[in-house]
C-alpha cells in the first residue's frame, strides 16, 4: 500500500502506550492496533484529528505517501 501509517514512530516520540493513546482518542485498542500495524483500509478524519491532538502533531507526521 503506498500510504504508510507511522503511528508507532509518533507514539515512541511522545512516549505513549497503545492503551493510553486508545483511551485518549476514544477508540478501541483493537482498532488502534489495526491502524498502527498498517492493516486499516481507511481512517476517519475525526479519528485522525483526535490522534493529532493527543500526539501534538500534524497529519503528515502520521501519514506518508510512499512511491514503490
Amino acid at each position: 500500500m503506498p500510504i504508510r501509517i507511522n503511528l508507532d514512530v509518533m507514539m515512541a516520540k511522545r512516549k505513549i502506550s497503545l492503551n493510553e493513546l486508545a483511551e485518549k482518542v476514544g477508540i478501541t485498542q483493537a482498532n488502534l492496533s489495526i491502524l498502527k500495524n498498517e492493516k486499516a483500509k481507511a481512517i476517519r478524519f475525526s479519528t485522525l484529528e483526535k490522534l493529532c491532538e493527543v500526539l501534538e502533531c500534524q497529519p503528515g507526521d502520521i501519514l506518508e505517501h510512499k512511491v514503490d
